[in-house]
């Protein structure tokens, strides 16, 4: 809705201005040096007014709430085991079930 506001008034300065500045152009002492001079002035300040404006906040995100999960315990779990195969110490994994 601004930036529709801001075109309406940018179009009416424009627009008043080519009204209000009806006499002919002479190009006597610099004087379109001082128009150009002065729109481009113009032109930044308006640019700057309208960029200066702060950006809108990003939208709110809220996570879902967590899902409630039971983990159960396996009844089973490797234990590794050392035993002696009659040269040296072995280890092996064995599967114990309580």
């Amino acid at each position: 809705m601004s930036k529709i506001v801001a075109g309406f008034c940018a179009l009416a300065i424009i627009g008043g201005s080519a009204l209000i500045s009806a006499s002919p152009a002479r190009a006597e002492n610099g004087q379109i040096a001082a128009g150009v001079a002065g729109g481009l002035l113009g032109g930044m300040l308006l640019g700057g007014a309208l960029a200066s404006r702060p950006a809108p906040p990003p939208p709110v995100y809220y996570a879902p709430p967590p899902e409630r999960v039971y983990v159960e315990e396996p009844a089973c779990r490797v234990v590794r085991e050392r035993y002696w195969d009659g040269y040296d110490w072995r280890y092996r994994h064995i599967e114990v079930c309580d």
